[in-house]
């Protein structure tokens, strides 16, 4: 597995640097980039076609094996870089650019390049809540690359999903006992969370290994010691990139203990294995989360959680994937009737109970509605999807090992037996390219957005004009002018994508849904609002204000507006003169779930002698003279 996935790092790594290292059109202005990832995922799909062809014929010589074994575990590499590579050659950005989300994870991952340690993305000397494990990787990658953290997160991207993808390959070889099923389970899935969770990379690469965890977990508690510490490594390791897919697996995990332990008249043996690989998950899983825990605990926080306020259009319906109409839509009516007719299967019966667990959490988390919060049941299709694919791919498997034999016995000669896996390769191959080859344009939306928005070079890849992101730069040379440094300066802005560029500590997040519970959002939102009606009601005061407060004050401001000679010494209330920002607020139940307010600064509140401003574009910047003393 570790063999396989590094293979598939280290190829997939060296063609983004070929691709980038050409000029190829934009994806949102030319079909070039589009033609390109169709060809080149059906040169993979006919590539894992043939070598899992040649594989099933036995009669092969050594390095024909090998070749085949290759090509079957490289191929899922292949698809990432085809599917979302190629159409990304040509920007710097990751799917959807900059925007919203994306904002604050290229936020954590330049937080994680500028430090090796558990710090949160945007509140100074705070432990992250939002899970470590992905982005602190990328700083690593980022520091061995030579980038800044927002440009490594396509690279990264790629190399973590292609790895990931890769590793399913040995894993269900290993479960499963079949190269040929095991790179096709290794290929849909692949497939799946591309189209389905592609701007979340460490949830995907979560969601991938699921399904096998499902049947891990079975192997495990009937007294696999092999399979409780491969087991207890998924759920703590996962735990540290994205926790709603773990606690699906670790709830399934539960279940299935529980029916043994009754099936088996209530053995120790369940139990003793649950615990092991709890125990064993618990202690990985805090090496990123317990600075959190223990702050939380023991470091007198105000805190609220409001990471879970959101229910979208998608989270009122339940998710049918066997009803769509694509491969994985055959896939998925092939593995509901396999899972009913297989159930005392104890591998099919586990991820059966996995199933069962998603479709309770989606429901439950309509529900949550009424006590003011979700589970983020919308979330979970991707999972079902991946289950009701991966038990499709064995009832696919069954009907030509078993199937045909039992309908038709001794009907068929050698020969005839031969066509028949043939075609049910090509036609198999034939579903999943229909299906691959779309993947670019699914994610269109997402890419075009890659292409439009300004970088962190304050270029677009479209060749269009740049948005106010290109003075980004020149903002960030007068904060250092003044003797700040981004990792020790706290600033307050708006301007998300500025500090997702630039790894300065915010005085406060944008919204409360990213917010580490420990920053305190809500009272910190309080206090940004009384220093902005101080600054008109006694302007004199608001430095001393700001002193006040429990947190390290702002040493930079970052508001729209206009300055002028004289506007800093002659302001009034009027709002055309003010220097203005926004705060965030949760309005949860209604979607959307954030409503933003302006906030006006009287300019007269910000004296030459203790701050220093400057109009850079449409930006005003004020930074706190480096004299000035400083809580």
């Amino acid at each position: 597995m570790l063999a396989a996935g590094t293979s598939a790092a280290v190829v997939t790594l060296a063609v983004w640097y070929v691709l980038h290292s050409t000029s190829l059109p934009a994806f949102n202005t030319s079909m070039v980039t589009r033609a390109l990832s169709t060809g080149g995922s059906f040169v993979v799909i006919l590539c894992a076609a043939l070598a899992c062809w040649a594989w099933v014929r036995k009669r092969l010589s050594r390095p024909v094996r090998v070749l085949c074994q290759a090509v079957c575990g490289l191929a899922p590499a292949g698809l990432v870089i085809t599917a979302l590579g190629i159409p990304l050659a040509s920007t710097r950005l990751w799917l959807d650019g900059i925007q919203v989300d994306q904002g604050f994870r290229t936020q954590f991952l330049s937080r994680m390049t500028e430090v090796a340690t558990n710090q949160d993305m945007n509140y100074l000397d705070l432990p992250t809540f939002y899970p470590i494990g992905w982005f602190w990787l990328g700083g690593r990658l980022a520091h061995l690359l030579g980038m800044e953290g927002w440009e490594v997160y396509q690279p990264w991207a790629l190399v973590s999903l292609a790895a990931a993808a890769c590793a399913l390959v040995p894993i269900w070889r290993k479960l499963c006992g079949s190269l040929p099923v095991s790179t096709l389970i290794a290929l849909v899935s692949t497939g799946i969370v591309l189209t389905e969770t592609p701007d979340e990379p460490y949830a995907a690469i979560v969601a991938l290994f699921a399904p096998a965890a499902a049947v891990t977990a079975y192997k495990a508690l009937t007294g696999s010691w092999q399979a409780t510490v491969v087991l207890a490594l998924y759920l703590g390791v996962s735990a540290m990139l994205y926790t709603l897919f773990t606690a699906i697996a670790a709830l399934t995990v539960v279940v299935i203990a529980v029916l043994l332990w009754f099936r088996r008249k209530f053995a120790r043996g369940p139990v003793v294995h649950l615990l092991a690989s709890g125990v064993g998950a618990l202690c990985i899983a805090a090496i990123g989360w317990a600075p959190y825990l223990y702050e939380s605990a023991f470091g007198g926080f105000d805190v609220r959680h409001t990471a879970n306020h959101f229910l979208p259009a998608q989270g009122t319906v339940i998710p049918l994937p066997f009803f769509s109409l694509s491969i994985i839509g055959v896939l998925s009516v092939l593995g509901l009737i396999f899972m009913v007719g297989r159930l005392h299967v104890p591998e099919v019966a586990s991820l059966a109970v996995m199933v069962v667990v998603c479709y309770t959490w989606v429901i439950v988390s309509m529900f949550a509605s009424l006590l003011g919060t979700s589970l983020l049941g919308f979330r979970i299709e991707v999972l079902l999807m991946l289950l009701f694919s991966t038990v499709g791919i064995f009832a696919v498997a069954d009907l030509r090992t078993a199937g045909v034999d039992y309908y038709y016995p001794g009907h068929f000669k050698e020969r005839t037996q031969r066509v028949i896996t043939a075609v049910l390769i090509i036609v198999v191959a034939a579903g999943t390219l229909s299906f691959v080859q779309r993947i670019p344009a699914l994610n269109e939306a997402h890419i075009d957005q890659a292409y439009s928005d300004t970088d962190g070079f304050g270029e677009r890849a479209d060749r269009f004009p740049p948005d106010p992101g290109r003075y980004y730069g020149e903002i960030d040379e007068f904060i250092q002018s003044h003797g700040y440094t981004p990792g020790e300066t706290v600033v307050y802005t708006d301007e998300i994508n500025f500090m997702a560029f630039k790894p300065y500590h915010g005085f406060n997040a944008f919204t409360s849904h990213y917010a580490n519970p420990l920053g305190e959002f809500h009272l910190r939102n309080e206090a940004l609002s009384q220093w902005a009606k101080l600054s008109f009601d006694a302007p004199e005061k608001l430095d001393a204000a700001m002193q006040d407060t429990k947190w390290t004050a702002p040493q930079a401001f970052i508001f729209r507006g206009t300055m002028s000679d004289d506007l800093r010494e002659d302001a009034t209330e009027n709002r055309d003169v003010a220097w203005k920002t926004h705060i965030g607020h949760n309005i949860f139940p209604s979607e959307p779930n954030v409503r933003y307010e302006g906030l006006f600064f009287n300019p007269k509140a910000f004296p030459r002698e203790t701050w220093d401003a400057k109009q850079i574009g449409p930006f005003v910047v004020v930074v706190r003279n480096a004299a000035t003393p400083e809580k």
